[in-house]
């Protein structure tokens, strides 16, 4: 009963294009307060939150320049929208422990052009990175919006995208079962640009 609620509150979200009761807006509109970064994260001309690349990254690199929360969350719904180039690459992070290493300490929803895959895994766009693909291919063509609804509720990780749930695991039973159940949202940079717009939490 308790994961049925929570499936249903996904949905309303999935569904709503406003701010339902209980989310917090991630941004200001301004400035980065709320999160840190050593890279080239900026809003642009939109008032998205944009990465610029810098001189040197090439693209599909894993840099260290990730966007992440100053604080640590537990259980929450986090819903965002993303878009990129071709090719585009990033992903957004959860309950990561430690900065100095985000891909062992948390566990990451993959952002990636996979457009059009017949067959996809957990490194296609809307997978769980080395745990799980999505049930299906909802991604958008590059240069369109794409939204994310990640909810993480003890152990258990649903994620849908662009209306569809594509992930139902407990990671507690996945290559994720030593995560820890709290700490930063991040979300990465592979050195191509990436959108994040409408970026919002509810914590549970």
């Amino acid at each position: 009963m308790k994961y049925l609620l929570i499936f249903i509150s996904i949905l309303l979200v999935s569904c709503s294009s406003t701010h339902d009761d209980g989310f917090t807006a991630m941004f200001n509109g301004k400035d980065l307060t709320g999160w840190q970064t050593t890279g080239n994260w900026q809003y642009d001309e939109n008032g998205d939150i944009t990465l610029i690349p810098r001189p040197g990254e090439s693209g599909w690199e894993r840099y260290d320049a990730y966007l992440t929360t100053d604080r640590k969350y537990k259980d929450f719904i986090i819903d965002l929208e993303f878009k990129f180039n071709k090719e585009g690459n990033s992903g957004v992070f959860a309950r990561v422990g430690d900065l100095k290493d985000h891909v062992k300490s948390g566990f990451e929803v993959q952002i990636l052009d996979t457009h059009g895959k017949e067959h996809v895994g957990h490194h296609d766009c809307g997978g769980v990175i080395r745990t799980v693909g999505p049930t299906k291919n909802m991604v958008k063509p590059a240069d369109e919006w794409n939204r994310y609804t990640i909810s993480v509720i003890g152990s258990q990780l649903t994620v849908v995208q662009n209306g569809e749930q594509i992930v139902d695991i407990n990671l507690s039973t996945s290559p994720m079962k030593n995560r820890p159940l709290e700490g930063y949202i991040s979300f990465q940079d592979e050195g191509k640009r990436i959108w994040y717009r409408n970026v919002k939490i509810k914590e549970l």
